[in-house]
């Protein structure tokens, strides 16, 4: 048994900036891979730029977000002396990966077909907005745009509201996850074959491809699902928000089985007996009784109340806003520091909800811009001078 991450000796090249790829090579560089950040030398990643806190020139807390464990190349792709470092690297690399607006790729010489020549086995990641074909290819997008588009603002938020977004921007997450997953697909196939091919993800079809069940819904019988009052299930009920003495509860009552040991639980016995709510249909047309009869109670007393005396026995959730989330000892775990230079008591971060044997993954902090890329470029044979004078044109 060895104690070597499973990615270890895995060299991935990221040309990307802001969410959702960055967020996905975090994930391969966590799990052992080398993930070399392509960045342009004046600025970098846009993330480094973005506020409202910032940790010393050209790094911010939303750029730590995404970027654990990398290392640092500045490089600007567009010259044909960074396009002869970069295709020197590609050499020495299992994949590349970016997340450019969809016609760039084929001007940046990031596909396979540009590749192929000097390394046939590379495998090239392409998360764009809207693809790398068609009359979008061009456009610029981003995760707020395939929410409105996809759907997702219909169905966000109580029925009275406009659309309404994510409070998050989950398809960056969902895309770049996508991207770690189409990896680790083309690195797999890669080895077993040595060739690469191009993989493509975009934010508007991973955002419509979590529409999941009410997508089915509409394609095969016509249902178009909308909001419910209180971020209620659309098709059983309880499965919602109660109002408590302070706060907020979340009952999931998904089985007859748990609306059997709700009512019991909650000192309501009789309700199950109501012709209102003996059912799951019954209970869907009387959601709005059953709401106020349940708030009734659930209002008796606080929300650590109930979740102290329905945990375990169904599903029940307090409703926190982000510092109790984050304050919560039970997901203690979940943070973990790492040393950075700017604060001197470490900075705080999420660690990886993967675990390996019981353990989270290890985290260094994300890099300095251009940090590493006196090393990277040594490692490819350029000495201190070819260096100076790449830095001096603006190359590097």
């Amino acid at each position: 048994m060895t104690d070597a991450l499973p990615l270890t000796g895995t060299r991935i090249l990221a040309s990307e900036q802001y969410g959702a790829g960055p967020y996905g090579t975090m994930f391969l560089a966590q799990l052992g891979a080398e993930v070399i950040k392509i960045e342009p030398p004046k600025g970098g990643d846009s993330a480094r730029g973005a506020g409202p806190f910032y940790l010393g020139e050209n790094d911010s807390l939303f750029y730590q977000t995404f970027n654990l464990n990398k290392r640092s190349l500045t490089l600007d792709l567009r010259v044909a002396e960074g396009q002869a470092i970069f295709r020197k690297l590609v050499t020495t690399a299992h994949a590349v990966t970016n997340n450019a607006r969809g016609d760039l790729p084929a001007k940046l010489g990031l596909t396979y077909d540009a590749l192929k020549d000097i390394n046939p086995a590379i495998t090239c990641v392409h998360a764009s907005a809207y693809g790398r074909a068609g009359e979008r290819a061009s456009w610029p997008g981003y995760d707020y745009l395939a929410q409105a588009e996809a759907g997702f603002m219909s169905v966000t938020g109580a029925p009275e509201d406009p659309p309404t977004r994510f409070g998050l921007s989950m398809v960056d997450f969902m895309t770049g996850t996508m991207l770690a997953t189409a990896t680790l697909a083309g690195l797999m196939e890669a080895r077993a074959t040595g060739i690469g091919r191009d993989w493509d993800i975009s934010l508007l079809d991973a955002a419509l491809h979590q529409t999941s069940y009410p997508a089915l819904w509409y394609l095969n019988e016509g249902f178009v699902t909308g909001r419910a009052p209180r971020s209620a299930h659309p098709s059983v009920t309880p499965s919602q928000t109660f109002r408590t003495a302070d706060g907020w509860v979340f009952v999931m009552a998904q089985l007859p089985k748990f609306w059997a040991i709700l009512a019991d639980a909650i000192g309501a016995p009789h309700l199950k007996d109501d012709a209102r709510f003996a059912t799951i249909p019954a209970r869907l047309e009387n959601r709005e009784a059953l709401t106020v009869i349940l708030d009734g109670i659930f209002l008796q007393h606080p929300t650590a109340y109930w979740v102290v005396g329905l945990g375990g026995k169904l599903p029940v959730a307090p409703v926190f806003a982000i510092d109790q989330a984050l304050d919560n000892p039970r997901v203690a775990d979940m943070i973990d520091t790492v040393t950075h230079a700017d604060k001197p008591d470490g900075l705080r971060i999420l660690a990886n909800p993967i675990k390996r044997d019981g353990a989270r993954l290890p985290n260094r902090a994300s890099p300095k811009l251009g940090a590493d890329t006196d090393a990277i470029l040594g490692e490819i044979g350029l000495d201190a001078q070819d260096i100076a004078e790449l830095r001096a044109a603006g190359t590097v």
